[in-house]
C-alpha cells in the first residue's frame, strides 16, 4: 500500500466510503490498488470526465504508477484525461474503498482505494492524451454543475453501469451535502 504523503492535510469533514460489490470477504488476503482522484472546482462547477458510451461522469484520476507520489499521479492523470496542468494539491477530502472478487488465486478480494484531493489547475490547457480504454469509452472532459452531475449519475445507475459509477455517485452526493451545508463552495 502506498502511504499518504507527509504533506497531505485531511479535511475535518473527510469522508470514508466503503463499497462491497457482490459477496466478497473484505478481511483476509486483499490485493489493494491505490488511486488518486482530482476534485477541481470552478465556482459551482466541477471538472469531470464524461463517458459518451456509458453516459456517466467521473472525477479525473487513476492508478498510481511505480515510483509516483500522489501529487505526481494527479498531475499525470489531469494531463492525460483533461489536458489540464496541476498547479496545487489541496486538502484530502476523503477516500473510498471498493471491494470485489479477486481474479488472482492468491487473494480473497481486490480493493481499489481511491483518495480524493481538492486540486487547482492552471489557465493553460492542452489536448488530452487518453489511454486506449478511455478512447473506447469516449472519455471527454468538461465542466459540470455538481447537482447536474449527481443527477446524471443517479439516472445512469438505474440501468447497467460500470461499478465505478456507484463510487463516483456516492462522492458527488457527499460533495453536494457539504455544499448544501455551506461547508464547501
Amino acid at each position: 500500500m502506498i502511504p499518504l504523503p507527509p504533506s497531505a492535510r485531511e479535511w475535518a469533514h473527510a469522508f470514508d466510503i466503503r463499497l462491497v460489490h457482490g459477496q466478497v470477504p473484505c478481511e483476509g488476503r486483499v490485493l489493494e490498488r491505490t488511486t488518486v482522484r482530482a476534485v477541481v472546482m470552478r465556482g459551482d462547477e466541477l471538472l469531470l470526465v464524461h463517458s459518451r458510451v456509458n453516459g456517466d461522469l467521473m472525477f479525473p484520476g487513476g492508478g498510481i504508477e511505480a515510483g509516483e507520489c500522489h501529487s505526481t499521479a494527479l498531475a499525470r492523470e489531469l494531463r492525460e484525461e483533461c489536458g489540464a496542468e496541476l498547479v496545487a494539491v489541496g486538502l484530502l477530502l476523503g477516500q473510498t474503498r471498493e471491494f470485489r472478487a479477486a481474479r488472482e488465486a492468491d487473494y480473497d478480494a481486490y480493493c481499489i482505494r481511491s483518495f480524493y484531493y481538492l486540486c487547482q489547475v492552471g489557465e493553460a490547457w492542452s489536448e488530452p492524451r487518453p489511454q486506449p480504454y478511455e478512447i473506447r469509452l469516449g472519455f471527454t472532459p468538461g465542466w459540470f454543475a455538481l447537482e447536474e452531475a449527481l443527477q446524471t449519475n443517479k439516472t445512469q445507475l438505474a440501468g447497467p453501469c460500470p461499478q465505478w459509477m456507484v463510487r463516483e455517485t456516492r462522492v458527488l452526493a457527499e460533495l453536494q451535502h457539504w455544499v448544501d451545508a455551506g461547508l464547501l463552495s
